[in-house]
């Protein structure tokens, strides 16, 4: 496929060309029009000389004088001559200069009536303009019909010369043109061949991400690349920390366990300390790996809508608890979404309503509203609640799943790492008059 410098040049020079011999066939028309105008003018000019210089008699005899026509007229050799015919197309006069040429038949043209034309004589072109009167006399009228007759020899070598000309001057016009389009295109198209130049030092590691200042046509495509970067090497540093973490954090259950094997303990007690550190390194490792695995927002997530998919979850959680059946107040305007991925959304909303059931007395409230560019979304619930000091603890930044506050597991964990990923804020109350709120802020775009 060509580059995008060659199609945008392909397509001006043949825009340009196509322009170019546009105007050209224009201008050539307007020209030959112009002057075949200028030999009409100068041909019933040359008529009216003649007619000046007639004279008709009363017997129908004419008197040309040749004075001031012997020097066009009156060589062999002259490039026009002229001629008079009666009422029946008769000639009656000739000029000197054609006594060489052949006197071309005419129509019989009405009284008053002009033409002229160019017509073929042995096969030469020629311009021929004839002019039909009625010469009074104070006996009668005779009819004549005057007619003069010019090669095109001068005509066509004007016409030559002129085209000569102006192809020139164009084709000097068109390579001028297409020199300034390719500097035009070249200054045009430096932001494109910019970012082609860092997004190759980007691939080779020379840089992290496009640095440079973009017109405005440009900067929505660079700073989505930036963002697509930074939201993948977001993703590789969630890895490499959640992979660092879950090493740490499996340290302090294998050295229980280690210790467990080598205890004096009977066999009850160490049994039941094993099934404690292997529980405990199944949360460590669930918890990790799914703070590694947050996608986080990224420019090409679509928008999910809220409330399909708090059914979906409330569906999945009520199989989780057949034998609950607590009253669910549900208060989700459809029209509200958020640019999030699926699956994160499913593991927010997934623990905060499993935990709303695993709690509640009675009643879950789940609600959702706009503010401004923001989504705050409210689970409650009619339980024990949390106490102040396990909230603190949950909502200390860095807590690992092995210190996570005992009886809540690693959801609430999960659901504050996920919220720091997407830039949000999760906040947690006691409701009132008993049992827990639990208040999420994101992003709407």
């Amino acid at each position: 496929m060509m580059s995008l410098n060659q199609r945008v040049l392909s397509s001006a020079v043949l825009v340009l060309l196509i322009f170019i011999v546009g105007m050209a066939l224009t201008m050539d028309r307007a020209f030959y029009d112009s002057a075949r105008l200028g030999v009409q003018d100068r041909l019933f000019a040359k008529l009216l000389m003649i007619m000046g210089d007639t004279e008709v008699e009363e017997s129908g005899a004419l008197d040309v004088s040749t004075n001031l026509l012997d020097a066009e007229f009156g060589h062999v050799n002259s490039d026009a001559y002229a001629f008079i015919l009666d009422h029946a197309n008769t000639l009656v006069w000739r000029s000197t200069s054609s006594l060489s040429e052949q006197i071309p038949a005419i129509p019989l043209l009405a009284q008053g009536e002009k033409q002229f034309s160019q017509i073929l004589i042995n096969g030469q072109p020629y311009f021929m303009y004839s002019y039909r009167i009625g010469w009074e006399t104070e006996l009668r009228e005779y009819p004549l019909t005057f007619s003069v007759v010019i090669n095109t020899e001068s005509f066509d070598a004007q016409m030559d010369r002129y085209r000569e000309d102006l192809w020139g001057w164009l084709g000097t016009m068109v390579m001028l043109l297409l020199a300034m389009q390719m500097l035009a295109l070249r200054w045009g198209l430096q932001p494109l061949r910019k970012v082609s130049a860092e997004l190759a030092a980007i691939e080779s590691g020379q840089q992290e991400n496009l640095k440079g200042m973009y017109p405005s046509e440009l900067r929505l495509l660079t700073d989505s690349i930036n963002s697509l970067i930074n939201h993948e090497h977001k993703q590789q540093k969630r890895y490499r920390n959640g992979l660092a973490d879950l090493a740490h954090s499996l340290k302090t259950p294998l050295a229980v366990l280690q210790g467990a094997l080598n205890s004096d303990e009977d066999e009850s007690s160490r049994r039941k300390t094993i099934h404690e550190q292997i529980e405990r390194m199944d949360n460590i490792v669930h918890y990790q790996l799914r703070r590694a695995a947050t996608a986080g927002s990224s420019p090409g997530m679509g928008l999910l809508i809220l409330l399909p998919m708090v059914n979906r979850i409330i569906m999945t959680v009520k199989m989780a608890y057949r034998s609950k059946h607590p009253e669910i107040n549900l208060d989700i305007p459809e029209t509200i979404s958020l640019r999030i991925d699926e699956g994160d959304l499913m593991e927010l909303l997934g623990n905060l309503i499993d935990n709303a059931f695993k709690w509640c007395r009675m009643g879950i409230g789940i609600s959702a509203t706009c503010q401004g560019n923001w989504v705050e979304i409210q689970v409650k619930d009619d339980g024990p609640g949390i106490q102040s000091h396990e909230i603190a603890r949950i909502l200390e930044r860095g807590v690992r799943a092995d210190q996570s506050t005992p009886g809540h597991g690693i959801g609430l964990a999960i659901v504050r790492d996920i919220i720091q990923v997407y830039g949000g804020e999760l906040t947690i109350q006691n409701n009132h008059p008993t049992g827990a709120c639990i208040t999420l802020r994101l992003k709407k775009k």
